[in-house]
């Protein structure tokens, strides 16, 4: 019995420490889970937090602890309706927090320096809410990433060189005034200070940001925006009176052309000038001459480049013959041998066929659209374009071929599928764009799911930033008039990498249009059923019901044989207005870890999209920004359909 001593009294020394530090880890997490329930009583929200107080605070709802269990490390609830000021002493006595994120909200007031300082902070995103006053000095050198924007702070950019962790800054849309500090971060790869007050120089360290990080700051410049004037003295049109007389004043270039004429002087200049200039006229003449014939050949030969390169078509031959047998009863029914009309490329394309080529091809039905039949065309040669066979073309010719070189022109850009040639006739009108092998949105998203056509997350966000650049593009041409008119999933082709790209572009003026299809009536906004008149702002409400699909998985037109519509936005509207819940969004996204608060994100976009009133909706190019907001908010950390695995709870997901 007397060995045992030893051996006990080893055992007993071995777990002292932990008889002294459990007493510390049940106190921290109570701390922790009071200094939550605080927050909880002390902050307005519209929902419920769904917090049971008879289970585990790591069960909570937007709570997420260390992986013992033993603090809390993450706090998110983006879009729940939480509005009012943050106290002091509730959030910021989570000294164990690492990522914060209350974005979409309608928080107000200052923002507590307690919780900025928070010594274990790494990820702070509270962007999309009301907060005021000036940002914190003291900001925790732990910082990984700050998202503060679309907020009403003020006052200068606090210092934020002792940042050495930081890769991502994000303050636009706020109203803070005064210099950008001049700071080297290594890491810094995500900048943005767009739409504020600020003024001076940019620092030479973030020149190498895009010009869109610093836009918006009417009184800011230098490197990537403009040069900032020179403030070295030069010549002023106005000079001051000298305090003494100077010879320079008294020369004939600086006095009134009035006094001029009485000078004695003058009549000498005026003679010698008239000698000089017989020369002179004769050397201005003998090159006048030849400068304007030179000038005459030069315009001669760019009114003739002009005329083939801006057309920037080359015709084919007609084909001989009485026409050439059909092969099926799809585009080349109605096209006769006999027409004069030819095959019309573009330039810079390489495709090397005729019309009688493409008669010959083999073709096959891609689908039917309110503006026509889309048909999948291989030719002899192993060649694979897309043909559509527009139907209800109410322009002639001329017009007709001036917007195909409108479309040609705005299908200069990746997220629009580019036109190659036309071919138009009385009876028959035909385009010819590339074959994009990935298919439509449509037939990816509904069709036979059991063949693996599901997307991921990260795929849906690919290409809904994809499909919004495509229209924020056709947005921007033709002097900001152009619409597209007719946005829905099956006009949303996939690239190679599941970027959206933008089809059947420029179309709406050539069609007649009225009555609407009931193919396309789910995505038209409320005023384009009642008026038939399309714009921007109906384009935006289109894209709203895209991304509506993207998030809900169902789509707003049933499939043929059935005649009824649903109303998509209505219908996310209904689940929303019962409770904020995860209903709205598709079963195929319920795998993937670490996305909810991104998916709200984009309701919140998709919701903005398709508000009734057109003037409250925003423009593509904000969209555009929004989205990409989201894809940098953390990418990291984001899951996909190839990394479906459990992460850990101190992950940085916003």
């Amino acid at each position: 019995m007397m060995k045992l001593y030893p051996i006990v009294a080893v055992l007993a020394l071995s777990l002292f420490p932990f008889l002294l530090l459990f007493p510390k880890v049940i106190a921290d997490l109570s701390s922790d889970r009071q200094a939550l329930l605080d927050f909880s009583s002390a902050v307005p929200h519209l929902r419920k937090f769904k917090w049971n107080t008879n289970s585990s605070i790591c069960t909570w709802h937007g709570v997420g602890c260390s992986s013992d269990g033993s603090r809390v490390v993450a706090l998110r609830l983006p879009g729940i309706g939480l509005y009012g000021p943050i106290p002091d002493n509730t959030i910021g006595r989570l000294d164990a927090l690492t990522t914060l994120s209350l974005h979409f909200n309608g928080l107000s007031g200052n923002l507590p320096s307690d919780i900025t300082s928070l010594p274990s902070l790494r990820f702070i995103f509270l962007q999309r809410n009301q907060f005021s006053g000036e940002i914190p000095s003291s900001l925790s050198p732990q910082l990984n990433f700050i998202d503060l924007s679309f907020n009403s702070f003020s006052g200068k950019i606090p210092t934020i060189e002792n940042l050495t962790h930081l890769t991502g800054l994000n303050l636009q849309n706020n109203s803070l005034a005064g210099s950008i500090p001049n700071v080297n971060l290594p890491r810094l790869t995500q900048l943005n200070m767009s739409n504020n007050q600020l003024n001076g120089s940019i620092p030479p360290s973030l020149a190498k940001f895009p010009a869109s990080s610093f836009q918006g700051n009417s009184l800011l410049c230098g490197q990537p925006l403009t040069q900032c004037p020179s403030f070295a003295p030069s010549p002023s049109p106005f000079p001051s009176v000298p305090l003494s007389p100077s010879p320079l004043s008294l020369t004939p270039s600086s006095r009134s052309p009035s006094v001029l004429p009485s000078s004695p002087a003058i009549p000498e200049k005026q003679k010698g000038k008239k000698s000089l200039s017989t020369g002179v006229i004769i050397g201005i003449v003998a090159g006048g001459v030849g400068g304007i014939l030179g000038l005459a050949v030069l315009i001669f030969l760019c009114c003739v480049k002009q005329y083939y390169s801006k057309r920037g078509v080359q015709e084919r031959k007609d084909f001989n013959g009485g026409g050439s047998p059909k092969q099926t009863e799809d585009f080349s029914s109605g096209v006769q041998a006999a027409e004069k009309n030819k095959l019309v490329f573009f330039g810079g394309c390489s495709f090397n066929f005729d019309l009688e080529d493409l008669l010959r091809a083999s073709a096959e039905v891609l689908g039917k659209g309110s503006y026509g039949t889309t048909y999948k065309a291989i030719l002899e040669e192993g060649t694979t374009v897309v043909v559509k066979r527009l139907k209800e073309v109410v322009v002639g010719k001329r017009e007709f071929d001036q917007q195909m070189e409108i479309i040609v022109t705005v299908a200069q850009h990746r997220n629009v599928v580019a036109l190659r040639a036309y071919y138009f006739s009385k009876d028959e009108k035909l385009l010819i764009y590339d074959h994009v092998p990935a298919g439509s949105l449509s037939t990816r998203m509904h069709g036979n799911r059991d063949l693996g056509r599901t997307l991921d997350w990260e795929s849906r966000l690919r290409i809904a930033h994809g499909a919004a650049s495509g229209i924020a593009h056709v947005h921007s041409v033709a002097g900001g008039k152009l619409i597209h008119g007719n946005i829905k999933s099956s006009n949303v082709l996939l690239t190679h990498d599941n970027s959206g790209c933008i089809s059947d572009v420029g179309l709406t003026p050539l069609m007649d249009s009225p009555t609407i299809p009931c193919r396309s009536a789910g995505y038209r906004a409320p005023e384009v059923i009642e008026t038939k008149k399309c714009s921007q702002k109906s384009d935006v409400y289109s894209f709203g019901v895209l991304l509506l699909e993207l998030l809900t998985g169902k789509a707003p037109v049933q499939p043929p044989g059935h005649d009824e519509v649903v109303d998509l936005p209505r219908w996310v509207q209904s689940v929303v207005r019962e409770e904020w819940t995860a209903e709205v969004f598709d079963t195929e996204l319920i795998k993937f870890q670490n996305i909810e608060d991104e998916m709200v994100q984009m309701l919140q976009i998709a919701m903005a999209c398709v508000a009734k009133m057109p003037e409250t909706r925003p423009d593509m190019n904000q969209v555009v920004q929004m989205i990409e907001d989201i894809q940098q908010s953390d990418s990291g950390n984001r899951q996909s359909s190839e990394d479906n695995k459990s992460r850990s709870l101190t992950s940085p997901t916003p």
